[in-house]
């Protein structure tokens, strides 16, 4: 259980150093779909449509992985 939380610790951490490349190389800030409130200074950003694809990629990876053990 150890080795997997690092390296799913890991993932993330390549996963978020990519994200914030990708920003910052072309000023992309999410799929449509995706909230974002500003009020003067202050900015909260709702990932919605970015977490749907997500979600369904790393369900169709699980199922393959799960599948390819058997």
């Amino acid at each position: 259980m150890g080795k997997f939380l690092v390296g799913a610790g890991c993932v993330l951490i390549v996963a978020g150093a990519a994200v914030m490349f990708v920003e910052a190389a072309t000023g992309w800030r999410g799929l449509p779909g995706d909230i974002t409130l500003r009020r003067g200074n202050f900015v909260m950003y709702f990932p919605i449509a970015t977490s749907v694809v997500i979600s369904i990629v790393l369900s169709v990876l699980l199922y393959l992985l799960v599948g390819y053990r058997r």
